[in-house]
């Protein structure tokens, strides 16, 4: 019996130490992987991603030419006229020369009106515009840039944090797991205690409240089983809603037995952080706004031509086509303070993202000693648990032994089988916390390379 109860011990601490590091780390590489392509909140980052890559496309474009069309067709009647006395300044020349000539080679004329607006006018032209020289849009095109590299930050940062939650959620549905198989365990050796507790009674051995009393307590253990069973339901589901997997989904686990994977802690650089590399393009992005808000002393330069036809909708030659050539200058001289302010707000703008960057830094720091902090004490706490666990195995041994040869109460037996039980558990919650904390102190130090992830 003792050699069979050793067995299962040792399986059950094989769980409870760990697993292969590089098998377990390519499975959750896997599932990473899996998360980085599935998962619902970093596809809607690649979006916002997407948006600011079409922003900058677009302010690229404002450097290069517009081509329009437009074209006006006018029919009028009424209005002003211009008045042009051609007979009265003609007239009078005209009847003198046909008086000395004896002719009637000069007619008379008529005065004559004409209409100020155009009557049955067509106008269609082609503009080409094109921006010569222009500070606005160069600066808006730097603020794009910095604001795609912004989003590009803000991605790998939901990067991280999942990563981080895909780690969690793998140990906790690994410690689900354990648990599930140190309860079965337990009832295993609950029916030993039963088999024995029956073959004392028939032999007139005991009475029959050892044998109740076991089977009291296997009735307790099936509850704790169908609660760690509904944990790991839990925990499974959690982590398939990770990956954006049907819940029920089933999750590879490795369970080779060796140490725990080693992690450096020594590292208190949080530079790599991308919530910094945020705020160093944001900081950027209102430095340039600053300089935009300042551009207004450079003149605008602009050019344009038109290549047009004016006329009767029914003419197209020589003599209504033309075209019109021109270059505008914007030079704002006074705008009565309003510039002035716009570059007092970009500069408290400016000075809040800095003191907000600064602050972010040593909540950084903060979090990366704390990180730290409990990775150390989690490891403590496993080294504890397993040594707990071997005196519990131990203790049991030497209590069922004494049990057997009839010097022992069944209490005794219980109390000793309860704190085996509880061992076990505990050495496998703190060896889901080590690694836990070891998947902090990676996002800490921002350690889990995203490169081709």
């Amino acid at each position: 019996m003792s050699t069979s109860i050793t067995k299962g011990a040792l399986l059950i601490l094989a769980l409870a130490l760990g697993f292969s590091a590089s098998a377990q780390q390519k499975t959750l590489d896997n599932y990473i992987q899996q998360a980085f392509s599935s998962n619902k909140g970093l596809k809607d980052q690649n979006i916002q991603l997407d948006q600011a890559l079409y922003a900058l496309k677009e302010a690229k474009s404002l450097f290069g030419p517009d081509v329009t069309f437009l074209g006006s067709y006018v029919k009028s009647g009424g209005g002003r006229v211009i008045d042009i006395p051609v007979g009265d300044m003609l007239n009078p020349a005209y009847s003198t020369l046909n008086q000395l000539t004896g002719t009637h080679n000069f007619p008379t004329m008529e005065n004559m009106k004409f209409q100020l607006n155009p009557d049955n006018f067509l106008d269609t032209k082609v503009r080409t515009s094109m921006p010569l020289v222009n500070a606005e849009i160069y600066y808006n095109q730097q603020i794009k840039k910095e604001q795609l590299s912004r989003q590009q930050a803000a991605v790998n940062v939901y990067k991280r944090q999942l990563v981080q939650d895909v780690k969690t959620a793998y140990y906790r549905y690994y410690q689900a797991v354990q648990a599930v198989a140190i309860y079965k365990s337990a009832d295993a050796l609950i029916n030993e205690n039963i088999r024995i507790n029956e073959s004392m009674v028939r032999n007139g051995v005991r009475n029959n409240t050892a044998l109740y009393r076991s089977k009291t307590e296997k009735e307790k253990n099936e509850a704790s089983i169908n609660q760690a069973e509904n944990s790991r339901d839990n925990a499974r589901a959690y982590f398939n809603f990770l990956l954006n997997r049907p819940l029920t989904d089933n999750i590879e686990i490795d369970s080779s037995t060796i140490d725990l994977p080693a992690t450096n802690i020594a590292s208190d650089d949080v530079s790599q952080r991308e919530e910094l590399q945020e705020y160093k393009h944001a900081i950027g992005a209102y430095q340039y706004n600053n300089k935009l808000q300042r551009s207004y002393l450079i003149p605008k330069l602009n050019t344009f031509l038109d290549l047009g036809s004016q006329g009767s909708p029914l003419t197209f030659n020589s003599s209504t086509r033309y075209y019109f050539f021109g270059v505008n200058m914007e030079w704002n001289l006074f705008s009565f303070h309003k510039n002035k302010y716009k570059i007092k707000q970009s500069e408290t703008a400016l000075s809040s993202v800095n003191m907000a960057a600064s602050q972010t830094e040593d909540q950084l720091k903060l979090q990366l000693f704390q990180a730290k902090n409990d990775y150390i004490s989690a490891v403590k706490n496993f080294n504890t648990a397993r040594t707990q666990l071997d005196f519990a195995e131990r203790y049991y041994r030497d209590q069922l032994k004494v049990y057997k040869e009839g010097q022992l109460l069944y209490l005794e037996l219980v109390d000793a089988q309860n704190q085996l039980t509880q061992a076990r558990l505990q050495t496998a919650v703190t060896q889901a916390n080590v690694q836990s904390t070891i998947a902090a102190v990676e996002r800490a130090q921002a350690g889990y390379p995203l490169e081709n992830k």
